[in-house]
């Protein structure tokens, strides 16, 4: 056998789906822990889509860092819910798709639990070593609510 072969998933395909919806997990949970480095890390080799677009590490951090608002805990404030996932592996190719929906809640001291975003995800990954990983992300919001107490305003001219 080919050394190629360790780039290949395991033979299981309820693992590799479980990887993949950890990847999709860990996400959330980066982004309402305001932790932009580990996004960036979980990016390293991946590009991030939606209002912006960034790729690698350093650019995707430095993206989240300047359009989210932190507060003084060190998040935003937020709950990201990722439902309705759907997960589409080829093991033999060691890539997978995904699509799934978000809704984006936040509450602050002035500010009433509240949806304030939804959309999709559609993601790709791809096996490496035996590691599922980021390829891209693109995100579609679909219907926004106030977001003026996550989102930075857009810089001026």
């Amino acid at each position: 056998m080919s050394g190629s072969s360790s780039a290949r998933p395991a033979d299981d395909p309820l693992s590799s789906h479980r990887a993949i919806e950890n990847l999709i997990a860990t996400y959330a949970a980066l982004v309402d822990e305001g932790d932009f480095a580990g996004l960036g890390a979980l990016f390293a080799d991946a590009t991030f889509a939606g209002s912006t677009s960034a790729s690698g590490r350093h650019a995707v951090e430095k993206m989240f860092r300047d359009t989210l608002i932190v507060y003084e805990d060190g998040t935003p404030r937020t709950k990201h819910v990722t439902s309705n996932i759907a997960i589409e592996v080829d093991e033999v190719a060691g890539t997978a798709g995904s699509h799934s929906y978000v809704t984006v809640l936040q509450a602050l001291p002035d500010f009433a639990l509240q949806p304030i975003a939804a959309g999709r995800y559609h993601d790709r990954f791809e096996c490496r070593d035996g590691h599922w990983r980021f390829v891209e992300r693109n995100v579609r919001i679909d219907l926004v609510g106030d977001v003026s107490r996550h989102l930075r305003p857009a810089a001026g001219p």
